[in-house]
């Protein structure tokens, strides 16, 4: 899901240079609210896109730091299963 949101930020970026139809940023956010947090991360960084809307950080590293807590109690319960 990653991969995903990171090319999907890199597409809205040349769609906006391009001033063509464009991604919507309801679609980028849930992207990364869905697994997709560290892409949107990375592509944010890579490509320089949404850097200046700090909701777009702010929603980005709630979800990573979600999905780190789910990997985490993931693993414990594995462990003592």
């Amino acid at each position: 899901m990653s991969l995903i949101t990171f090319f999907a930020y890199g597409i809205d970026k040349l769609k906006a240079k391009k001033g063509a139809w464009r991604i919507s940023e309801k679609t980028l956010l849930l992207l990364g609210a869905l697994g997709g947090a560290l892409g949107g991360l990375l592509g944010m960084k890579a490509f320089r896109h949404k850097t200046k809307h700090r909701y777009f950080w702010a929603i980005n590293y709630a979800a990573l730091a979600v999905h780190i807590a789910a990997v985490i109690l993931l693993a414990v319960k594995l462990r003592a299963a």
